[in-house]
Parts: C-alpha cells; structure tokens; sequence
C-alpha cells in the first residue's frame, strides 16, 4: 500500500470510529447520564495515590477509597474483570500512570457491561474504589463506581504512525497527549522563564508591559507585520522590539525595568526564526555593556540551575556554562578566521573577495560594515560553541548603541554566542538625542529607499530623550533560544503553538 493510500485509509478509520463514539456519547445522554459532566468527585490525584500506596505487597488490599480521574491510554476488557490504565501529567510533564481494574462481583453486571460497551481509549473517567495491589504487584484502585469525565470523539494519535514532525507541531494538543517530551518541555520553558523573572526581581528590577499595537516600528532591524486600527482610521504595525518604549520608562524614573513580550518580524522560518518569538528586555540606569555582560551570565546560570545541569550535551561537544566566558572581538575574530587582516579601513572589494572565497553570499548595496557583520555571522560564529561574547562591532550592527569610548568607529556592543548561535545582545545604550536623531534620519532614508527592515523616525521616542536619560544598558535575550539550547531541540519544538502555513483543504 502506498503513502497515500495509508494515509486515506487511516483517515477513513478515524473518521469511522469518530461516528462510533459519537453514537456512544449519543446513548449515554439518552440514558440521561452525562458524557461531560461538569464535574466529578475526585479525592486523589494518580500521583498522590502512587505516593501514598507505594509500599503496598503483591496481592494486598486496603480498605482506602479513593476518587480518581485520568485519560485511559490503556484497555483490556476480559470477561468478568477488566482492566485500564489511567494517565495524568505529572509535576514536570511526565506521565503518572495507576491501574484501574473493574470486576463483576464489585460494580454489577450493567456497569462493567456498560464499560466494556461505552469506554475507548482517550475517554476521561472517573473511578471510585479501594486502593489495592494486583497478584503482579501493580497498584490499583478497584473500582466500586465508575463514571465517564470527558468523552474522547477522536481517537488517540498513534505515535509513530499518525505523528510526524508536521503533524506534532501543528496539532501539538495530540502530541502533548501521547509525548512525554512534548509536555515536559512546557514545564522546561516555564522554569527558564520564571528562572529569568526571579534573577531581575532578585536584582530590583521592575516588569512592566509596553504596546503591541505600535504607530511607528522601531527598535530593531525588522520587516514589521502591518494592520490597520479601524478606530482611528490608523495604519499600525505590531511591535517588531520593546525597546523604544521600555526607554521611554527609563526617561520618566524607573531605574530598572524589563518586559518578557512577543515580538512579530514579518520575516523568514526555520529551524532558528519565528515570525513570533519571546524575548526578555531588561534596561539599567548607570550599567553598560560589561555590567549586563554580568546580569545576563548570572540570568542563564540561573536558568541552567533551574532545569539541572551547566553542562549541556551537543553534536558539536559538551558546552560548560561553568567554563570560560570570553571576549572576542569582530574584527580580531574575522582576521584569525580568514587568514588575513580586517579593520575598519579594509576597503570593501577585499571584503566582498573574501566573501566569495568562503561562499558567503553578500548583495550589492551593502557597506563594508554590513559585509563585516555578514562574514562574522556566516565564518566565525558557528564556530564558537562555549560562552563567548563578540564585541566591538561597527555602528550599523547596532543604531541604538553609543560610539565606543576608546575606539573610533566601534560601537559598545555584544552578542552572547552559544553554541554556535546567538542567544542575547547587549551593549551601552545611546541617550544623546541629537545623535540618536542622525541615526534614525538615516535609518528612514534606508527605508525610503526600499530597505524594508529599516527603523522609522519616532519623534515621541526623541522627544522623551530630549527629557533626559540616565546612562543605561540593556539587555535583549531569546527567551526561544535560550529553551533552544537548553533542550537542543529547534524553534518549532519550544513554541508551544507556532505559526504554520494552513493545511490544504
């Protein structure tokens, strides 16, 4: 049989044993019982039964009743005693699994009759018994009472056959049920999230949240997604950054401020990018670039504390968080990579030269600083697998930075490399309104000329630095990214529901 033609069958399956369980939902409300009940009078969780039996022999009952509710991803219904198996989620997205056995002598004929008749695999159910040990010694509840919680339409997905990578991503509520490691990485992502909320809480910072809807984009270079505000008759964009207005907060007096948000790039996909992504921001009044150096080492130390380990296992070698933290400049970095000397000064046929001797594709219009960013990116970076932070970049890596206090023509910037992949940014914020202005001026020149991933002109964000900003750094980190390299899974795998294009009809 070919693809198709198992995939048809299959679909046809499904759609033959829907109609079979909707036919059992429809007799159990002619029978004036609840397929959905709003409620059952649960006592235990499977978990809590598991810990408080636990030492049960072979073969021993207890007189202990207990209420118990959980998926059945297991049935063998034979003769006068049938047997399930219940599942529930555990505290970090395991699955906690206890025996359900359901006899004759203890529910009656039409009970187990109508279990046996009514029950599938996936149905929610409740079951009231005594907490017993099997002649096997597995742990059971013997059910007194049985009632049915939620039944299940569809049937369970068959991990192999019916999930393929696709199909896991775009139905992730079928693979959360059937896939430990799809549930257990919501609970990875919560931790490395509220490890990152509980360093800046701990450090004084404070968590605001800033505008989605945006009049003007800025804050990064990024193709925004465009709307309209039918309100105001007003053509918006969703926020390609939080940073033009976490800066703004900054300016009214709050010294230390962050924002966990999405972000919406109208921009590629792949195995690293989303259209919509997490990021944390966090500014501080009076750091630069090496104090945030500090605050976003101790950020995702924390993190690795939280899920377990400081040593995380790659293809390309074990990385230890515990190990160095260097600094490598762009420059020096692309100089040693090539075999030969880059400086600001390097004239941009030698760039483009190198360029094409290392296969790195590069566009016409581009300056030499672009080229230099691009050759990093494509030659060096995916080579740095420990902590490494590349700094000293020229200025149009980063607009919103400020000129380097030391070298001319740098900017006091960095990108934290991981494993061959950028994880955060950071660097000494610009506040000088008038230079600021220069910069945006010519990033709305750029985009006046088609570059679509330009910045606009914000007058409001000038204006409130005309007002005054401290010195600041400020941080920006992929809250994706870091799950990413944690889990050593791609973006699709942490976004619990990514973007994806629509099935075909």
């Amino acid at each position: 049989m070919t693809a198709e033609n198992t995939a048809a069958a299959r679909t046809t399956d499904t759609s033959d044993q829907r109609q079979v369980r909707m036919d059992k939902r429809a007799e159990l409300l002619a029978a004036g019982r609840e397929a959905y009940p709003v409620g059952v009078p649960r006592t235990h969780s499977l978990h809590e039964v598991r810990e408080g039996w636990a030492g049960l022999e072979p073969g021993e009952e207890t007189q202990d009743e207990v209420g118990v509710v959980g998926r059945v991803v297991f049935l063998r219904n034979t003769g006068k005693l049938c047997f399930a198996t219940l599942q529930e989620t555990g505290a970090q997205g395991e699955a906690v699994r206890l025996q359900a056995m359901l006899s004759l002598a203890n529910v009656g004929e039409e009970a187990l009759a109508d279990w046996k008749h009514l029950v599938d695999l996936g149905d929610h159910v409740f079951i009231r018994g005594r907490v017993v040990s099997s002649r096997r010694g597995e742990l059971s509840v013997m059910a007194a009472e049985w009632q049915m919680a939620s039944k299940a339409l569809r049937p369970m997905p068959v991990l192999h056959a019916d999930l393929n990578e696709e199909t896991r991503v775009r139905q992730r509520y079928a693979d959360l049920i059937v896939r430990d490691e799809a549930r257990e990485m919501i609970y990875t992502r919560d931790a490395v999230t509220r490890a990152v909320r509980d360093t800046l809480h701990g450090l004084g910072y404070v968590e605001v949240e800033t505008p989605v809807l945006q009049l003007v984009h800025g804050g990064a270079a990024a193709r925004p997604f465009r709307t309209h505000l039918n309100a105001f008759d007003q053509d918006m964009t969703l926020r390609i950054a939080t940073e033009l207005y976490l800066k703004r907060a900054m300016v009214g007096g709050i010294p230390r401020v962050f924002e966990i948000g999405r972000l919406f790039r109208n921009e590629g996909v792949d195995s690293t990018h989303s259209p919509e992504f997490t990021t944390l921001e966090c500014y501080e009044a009076y750091a630069d670039q090496f104090v945030m150096a500090g605050r976003i080492k101790e950020i995702i130390l924390n993190a690795a504390d939280r899920i377990g380990t400081r040593r995380i296992e790659t293809p390309k070698g074990v990385i230890d968080l515990d190990g160095e933290w260097r600094w490598l400049g762009v420059y020096p970095g692309l100089s040693e990579a090539v075999g030969e000397e880059i400086t600001p000064e390097t004239k941009g046929h030698v760039l483009r030269e190198i360029a094409a001797k290392h296969g790195v594709k590069v566009e016409p219009q581009w300056d030499t600083q672009k080229i230099v960013i691009e050759l990093f990116g494509e030659i060096v970076e995916p080579t740095l697998l420990q902590p490494t932070f590349v700094y000293d970049y020229p200025p149009a890596a980063q607009p919103l930075a400020r000129d380097h206090r030391e070298k001319p023509g740098l900017i006091e910037a960095w990108d934290l490399i991981i494993g061959g992949m950028e994880r955060g940014t950071a660097f000494s914020e610009l506040i000088d309104p008038v230079i600021q202005r220069e910069r945006l001026v010519e990033q709305s020149r750029k985009a006046a000329s088609g570059d679509h991933e330009a910045m606009q002109l914000d007058e409001d964000f000038l204006r409130a630095l005309e007002y005054g900003a401290p010195p600041m750094g400020g941080i920006g980190l992929g809250i994706d990214r870091l799950v990413m390299l944690f889990t050593q899974t791609g973006i699709r795998e942490t976004i619990l529901f990514p973007l994806l294009k629509p099935e075909l009809g």
